[in-house]
Protein backbone atom coordinates (compact mmCIF):
# COMPACT_ATOMS: atom_id res chain seq x y z
CA UNK A 1 0.00 0.00 0.00
CA UNK A 2 3.16 2.51 0.36
CA UNK A 3 4.88 1.58 -2.23
CA UNK A 4 1.17 2.78 -4.38
CA UNK A 5 0.78 6.02 -2.45
CA UNK A 6 4.43 6.73 -3.22
CA UNK A 7 3.87 5.48 -6.99
CA UNK A 8 0.70 7.72 -7.10
CA UNK A 9 2.39 11.11 -5.23
CA UNK A 10 5.48 10.49 -7.97
CA UNK A 11 3.03 10.22 -10.54
CA UNK A 12 1.03 13.05 -9.31
CA UNK A 13 4.54 15.41 -9.44
CA UNK A 14 5.27 14.54 -12.45
CA UNK A 15 1.51 15.58 -14.39
CA UNK A 16 1.40 18.90 -12.49
CA UNK A 17 5.41 18.93 -13.54
CA UNK A 18 3.86 18.51 -17.14
CA UNK A 19 0.85 21.13 -16.49
CA UNK A 20 2.97 23.74 -15.33
CA UNK A 21 5.17 23.52 -18.81
CA UNK A 22 2.13 23.09 -20.93
CA UNK A 23 1.05 26.86 -19.05
CA UNK A 24 4.14 28.02 -19.94
CA UNK A 25 4.05 26.94 -23.62
CA UNK A 26 0.73 28.50 -23.57
CA UNK A 27 1.94 31.94 -22.37
CA UNK A 28 5.27 32.14 -24.63
CA UNK A 29 2.70 31.63 -27.89
CA UNK A 30 0.07 34.00 -26.44
CA UNK A 31 1.70 37.57 -27.50
CA UNK A 32 1.57 36.05 -31.44
CA UNK A 33 -1.22 35.15 -31.21
CA UNK A 34 -3.11 38.72 -30.49
CA UNK A 35 -0.87 40.05 -33.01
CA UNK A 36 -1.39 37.63 -35.74
CA UNK A 37 -4.43 35.84 -35.18
CA UNK A 38 -6.93 37.60 -32.54
CA UNK A 39 -10.18 36.91 -34.85
CA UNK A 40 -9.70 33.58 -32.93
CA UNK A 41 -9.58 34.61 -29.55
CA UNK A 42 -12.68 37.18 -30.08
CA UNK A 43 -14.69 33.79 -31.43
CA UNK A 44 -13.25 31.92 -28.47
CA UNK A 45 -14.56 35.10 -26.37
CA UNK A 46 -17.76 34.29 -28.01
CA UNK A 47 -18.16 31.09 -27.18
CA UNK A 48 -16.85 30.14 -23.90
CA UNK A 49 -18.25 33.92 -22.72
CA UNK A 50 -21.85 34.95 -24.74
CA UNK A 51 -22.91 31.25 -25.12
CA UNK A 52 -22.79 30.90 -21.13
CA UNK A 53 -24.38 34.19 -20.09
CA UNK A 54 -27.96 32.42 -20.20
CA UNK A 55 -27.15 30.25 -17.34
CA UNK A 56 -24.86 32.97 -15.61
CA UNK A 57 -27.50 35.65 -15.04
CA UNK A 58 -30.40 32.77 -14.84
CA UNK A 59 -28.60 31.06 -11.43
CA UNK A 60 -27.03 34.73 -10.80
CA UNK A 61 -30.44 36.42 -10.27
CA UNK A 62 -31.59 33.46 -8.25
CA UNK A 63 -28.67 33.35 -6.24
CA UNK A 64 -29.25 37.11 -5.52
CA UNK A 65 -32.62 36.15 -4.42
CA UNK A 66 -32.07 33.54 -1.83
CA UNK A 67 -29.52 35.95 -0.19
CA UNK A 68 -32.21 38.16 -0.15
CA UNK A 69 -34.62 35.70 1.71
CA UNK A 70 -31.45 34.44 3.88
CA UNK A 71 -30.11 37.73 4.46
CA UNK A 72 -33.61 39.54 5.59
CA UNK A 73 -34.60 36.53 8.06
CA UNK A 74 -31.39 36.86 9.19
CA UNK A 75 -30.59 40.52 9.77
CA UNK A 76 -34.55 41.22 10.91
CA UNK A 77 -33.25 39.41 14.27
CA UNK A 78 -31.46 42.32 14.94
CA UNK A 79 -33.64 45.14 13.34
CA UNK A 80 -31.55 45.51 10.68
CA UNK A 81 -33.29 44.59 7.30
CA UNK A 82 -32.00 47.79 5.29
CA UNK A 83 -28.38 45.84 5.44
CA UNK A 84 -29.31 43.09 3.16
CA UNK A 85 -28.02 45.30 -0.35
CA UNK A 86 -24.76 45.21 2.03
CA UNK A 87 -25.21 41.05 3.01
CA UNK A 88 -25.27 40.47 -0.74
CA UNK A 89 -22.95 42.77 -2.29
CA UNK A 90 -20.17 41.02 0.33
CA UNK A 91 -21.33 37.44 -0.68
CA UNK A 92 -21.88 37.82 -4.64
CA UNK A 93 -18.50 40.40 -4.99
CA UNK A 94 -15.91 38.81 -2.54
CA UNK A 95 -16.69 34.59 -2.93
CA UNK A 96 -20.48 33.55 -4.41
CA UNK A 97 -19.78 35.63 -7.29
CA UNK A 98 -16.28 34.55 -8.95
CA UNK A 99 -17.01 30.93 -7.29
CA UNK A 100 -20.19 30.02 -8.45
CA UNK A 101 -19.45 31.54 -12.06
CA UNK A 102 -15.95 29.27 -11.99
CA UNK A 103 -18.02 26.16 -11.59
CA UNK A 104 -20.54 27.13 -14.07
CA UNK A 105 -18.18 28.01 -16.20
CA UNK A 106 -16.33 24.54 -15.43
CA UNK A 107 -19.45 22.80 -16.47
CA UNK A 108 -20.32 24.48 -19.57
CA UNK A 109 -17.56 25.93 -21.34
CA UNK A 110 -15.02 23.87 -20.08
CA UNK A 111 -16.44 20.80 -20.76
CA UNK A 112 -17.01 22.51 -24.16
CA UNK A 113 -13.80 23.06 -24.50
CA UNK A 114 -12.12 19.55 -23.51
CA UNK A 115 -14.31 17.80 -25.55
CA UNK A 116 -13.57 19.74 -28.75
CA UNK A 117 -10.37 19.44 -28.24
CA UNK A 118 -10.59 15.77 -27.44
CA UNK A 119 -12.93 14.69 -30.44
CA UNK A 120 -10.06 16.74 -32.71
CA UNK A 121 -7.28 14.54 -31.21
CA UNK A 122 -9.37 11.53 -31.71
CA UNK A 123 -10.04 12.46 -35.47
CA UNK A 124 -6.10 12.96 -36.23
CA UNK A 125 -7.28 16.82 -36.52
CA UNK A 126 -4.64 17.78 -34.68
CA UNK A 127 -1.99 15.37 -36.58
CA UNK A 128 -3.37 16.69 -39.33
CA UNK A 129 -2.25 20.47 -38.69
CA UNK A 130 1.05 19.04 -37.83
CA UNK A 131 1.67 17.57 -41.40
CA UNK A 132 0.38 20.87 -42.74
CA UNK A 133 3.15 22.44 -40.28
CA UNK A 134 0.68 24.33 -38.90
CA UNK A 135 1.19 24.40 -34.76
CA UNK A 136 -1.90 22.96 -33.06
CA UNK A 137 -1.02 24.89 -29.90
CA UNK A 138 -0.89 28.16 -31.96
CA UNK A 139 -4.21 27.36 -34.00
CA UNK A 140 -6.66 25.88 -31.87
CA UNK A 141 -4.64 25.93 -27.84
CA UNK A 142 -4.37 28.92 -27.37
CA UNK A 143 -6.84 30.87 -28.43
CA UNK A 144 -9.36 28.72 -26.62
CA UNK A 145 -7.45 28.96 -23.54
CA UNK A 146 -7.11 33.33 -24.19
CA UNK A 147 -10.95 32.88 -24.58
CA UNK A 148 -11.93 31.20 -21.75
CA UNK A 149 -9.35 33.50 -19.26
CA UNK A 150 -11.26 36.50 -20.93
CA UNK A 151 -14.42 35.59 -20.70
CA UNK A 152 -14.45 34.48 -16.66
CA UNK A 153 -14.15 37.89 -15.46
CA UNK A 154 -16.99 38.96 -17.48
CA UNK A 155 -18.99 36.57 -16.31
CA UNK A 156 -18.17 36.80 -12.79
CA UNK A 157 -19.16 40.66 -13.11
CA UNK A 158 -22.63 39.88 -14.73
CA UNK A 159 -23.32 37.04 -12.30
CA UNK A 160 -22.84 39.55 -9.73
CA UNK A 161 -24.76 42.52 -11.25
CA UNK A 162 -28.26 40.07 -11.77
CA UNK A 163 -27.28 38.80 -8.42
CA UNK A 164 -27.80 42.63 -6.96
CA UNK A 165 -30.97 42.72 -9.40
CA UNK A 166 -32.10 39.59 -7.88
CA UNK A 167 -31.50 40.59 -4.05
CA UNK A 168 -33.24 44.18 -4.82
CA UNK A 169 -35.86 42.53 -6.45
CA UNK A 170 -36.60 40.36 -3.06
CA UNK A 171 -35.47 42.53 -0.35
CA UNK A 172 -37.42 45.86 -1.32
CA UNK A 173 -40.55 44.85 -4.16
CA UNK A 174 -41.36 41.72 -2.18
CA UNK A 175 -39.82 42.35 1.49
CA UNK A 176 -40.73 46.06 1.78
CA UNK A 177 -37.04 46.97 2.77
CA UNK A 178 -36.02 50.74 1.79
CA UNK A 179 -34.74 51.33 -1.60
CA UNK A 180 -32.59 53.96 -0.58
CA UNK A 181 -31.28 52.29 1.90
CA UNK A 182 -30.82 49.30 0.17
CA UNK A 183 -28.13 50.73 -2.09
CA UNK A 184 -27.17 53.60 0.16
CA UNK A 185 -26.08 51.01 3.00
CA UNK A 186 -23.98 48.85 0.00
CA UNK A 187 -22.46 51.96 -1.32
CA UNK A 188 -20.81 52.90 1.93
CA UNK A 189 -19.09 49.45 3.38
CA UNK A 190 -18.21 48.59 0.20
CA UNK A 191 -14.24 49.55 -0.46
CA UNK A 192 -12.35 49.11 -3.70
CA UNK A 193 -10.33 46.16 -2.07
CA UNK A 194 -13.43 44.27 -2.06
CA UNK A 195 -13.98 44.71 -5.25
CA UNK A 196 -10.75 44.48 -6.37
CA UNK A 197 -10.95 40.81 -4.49
CA UNK A 198 -13.42 38.99 -6.38
CA UNK A 199 -11.97 40.45 -9.81
CA UNK A 200 -8.49 38.93 -8.81
CA UNK A 201 -10.53 35.27 -7.90
CA UNK A 202 -11.94 35.52 -11.40
CA UNK A 203 -9.02 35.63 -13.10
CA UNK A 204 -7.08 33.31 -11.26
CA UNK A 205 -10.52 30.73 -11.34
CA UNK A 206 -10.22 31.42 -15.29
CA UNK A 207 -6.75 30.55 -15.95
CA UNK A 208 -7.32 27.46 -14.00
CA UNK A 209 -10.53 26.34 -15.44
CA UNK A 210 -9.24 27.19 -19.04
CA UNK A 211 -6.26 25.44 -18.66
CA UNK A 212 -7.49 22.31 -17.32
CA UNK A 213 -9.79 22.01 -19.42
CA UNK A 214 -7.33 22.60 -22.52
CA UNK A 215 -5.18 20.44 -21.11
CA UNK A 216 -7.68 17.21 -20.47
CA UNK A 217 -8.64 17.66 -24.11
CA UNK A 218 -5.13 17.85 -25.46
CA UNK A 219 -3.97 14.72 -23.59
CA UNK A 220 -7.27 13.33 -23.77
CA UNK A 221 -6.59 9.08 -25.02
CA UNK A 222 -8.30 9.61 -28.31
CA UNK A 223 -11.16 7.12 -28.15
CA UNK A 224 -14.91 7.44 -27.36
CA UNK A 225 -14.45 6.71 -23.04
CA UNK A 226 -10.76 8.48 -22.74
CA UNK A 227 -12.63 11.65 -24.74
CA UNK A 228 -15.56 11.47 -21.51
CA UNK A 229 -12.69 10.75 -19.15
CA UNK A 230 -11.30 13.36 -19.74
CA UNK A 231 -14.74 15.70 -20.03
CA UNK A 232 -15.41 14.66 -16.05
CA UNK A 233 -11.96 14.75 -15.08
CA UNK A 234 -12.36 18.76 -16.18
CA UNK A 235 -15.33 19.39 -14.01
CA UNK A 236 -14.21 17.62 -10.90
CA UNK A 237 -10.34 18.60 -10.97
CA UNK A 238 -11.42 22.20 -11.79
CA UNK A 239 -14.20 22.08 -9.07
CA UNK A 240 -11.43 21.05 -6.43
CA UNK A 241 -8.91 23.42 -7.18
CA UNK A 242 -11.09 26.29 -7.52
CA UNK A 243 -12.37 25.38 -3.97
CA UNK A 244 -8.50 25.49 -3.46
CA UNK A 245 -7.88 28.68 -4.27
CA UNK A 246 -10.30 30.46 -3.31
CA UNK A 247 -9.66 29.39 0.44
CA UNK A 248 -5.77 30.44 0.16
CA UNK A 249 -6.87 34.03 -2.16
CA UNK A 250 -9.17 34.56 0.91
CA UNK A 251 -6.45 33.97 3.70
CA UNK A 252 -3.96 36.28 1.96
CA UNK A 253 -6.33 38.84 1.29
CA UNK A 254 -7.46 39.08 4.93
Amino acid sequence: MLREIWYSFIDFLRTFGALQLFFLRLLAATPSIFVHRFGLVVTQVYNAGALSLVIIMVCGFFVGGVLGLQGYSSLSKFNAEDAIGTFAAFSLLKELGPVITALLFAGRAGTALASEIGLMKATDQLSAMEMMAINPLQRVLVPRFLGGVISMPLLAAIFSVTGLLGAHLVGVNLLGVDAGAFWQQMAASLEPSDVYEGVIKSFVFGVVASLLAVWEGYNAIPTAEGVSRATTRTVVITAIAVLILDFMITAIAL
